[in-house]
């Protein structure tokens, strides 16, 4: 189900547990990526919410919720803590998809106390975009999606994932799509990674050609006791194009935790 939450007067929308949290039980927050939305993860939510509080946040100015979108990774940081405030969830797993793995792992170098495991998927310490992206979306947006999907998504999950992303980009603001793809391009924090201290999954398709495996590779490898999942035969959307397996290695992770 939708729950809204207000922050700074600005409704953030969630999809949350069809009845609700329930008490004692460990919770994942779910954030997007770049131009995305709370859709992304329905097949973890529909999934794990018989064993986790599960929480997936449209991040201002996306899906359902209001505001404008930002241009700095730090100010969705911002956000993201302050719905997991509102939300009334204590020291969850946060779990990211791109623009949303920077939230994750910038979130744990600044204040990872507050959560209990970082889930990064499909990222990088750093995530320079192709100018060119940039300057079409404003010029020629069809051209940004039709890029976005030939290479974000593996060739033989294109049929099944590419009208689902495809109709998602049409959907958005290409002003709010520059921001994020912006704020992405100026992150680096491959000197402040090795400083996160608590538990983190690193997941990452084997066929991501958007932010590729090395990248993942690197993470797990600055982050001490970091684990890594390569997702076989899944691109940038890994959680949409292998569902069942991205939630065995989330889920299994999840019970790991102390």
């Amino acid at each position: 189900m939708i729950r809204e939450v207000m922050i700074d007067g600005t409704p953030i929308a969630c999809r949350v547990n069809d009845g609700g949290f329930v008490e004692g039980r460990r919770g994942i927050v779910f954030v997007p990526g770049s131009g995305g939305d709370r859709t992304l993860w329905e097949n973890q939510c529909r999934a794990l919410q018989s064993e986790f509080n599960v929480a997936a946040i449209d991040l201002p100015g996306h899906g359902l919720s209001g505001g404008a979108g930002e241009r700095d990774v730090m100010r969705y940081v911002q956000w993201v803590k302050k719905a997991i405030g509102a939300l009334g969830l204590r020291g969850p797993v946060l779990a990211g998809h791109s623009l949303g793995a920077a939230i994750s792992l910038n979130f744990a170098i600044r204040e990872g106390f507050l959560l209990s495991a970082i889930v990064p998927a499909g990222g990088g310490v750093k995530m320079p975009v192709n100018p060119a992206i940039l300057e079409k979306i404003h010029t020629d947006m069809p051209s940004v999606i039709s890029l976005v999907v030939k290479f974000a998504v593996a060739k033989p999950n294109r049929d099944a994932v590419g009208p689902w992303l495809q109709e998602g980009l049409e959907k958005g603001n290409p002003d709010v799509l520059y921001g994020d793809l912006y704020a992405c391009d100026r992150m680096d924090i491959s000197s402040e990674v090795a400083k996160i201290a608590i538990p983190t999954l690193v997941v990452c398709g084997d066929d991501d050609k958007m932010t590729p495996p090395e990248l993942s590779r690197f993470i797990a490898g600055s982050i001490p006791g970091a684990k890594l999942a390569l997702i076989e035969g899944a691109g940038h959307y890994v959680m949409r194009e292998k569902p069942e397996e991205f939630n065995r290695v989330l889920a299994e992770f999840v019970r790991s935790l102390p």
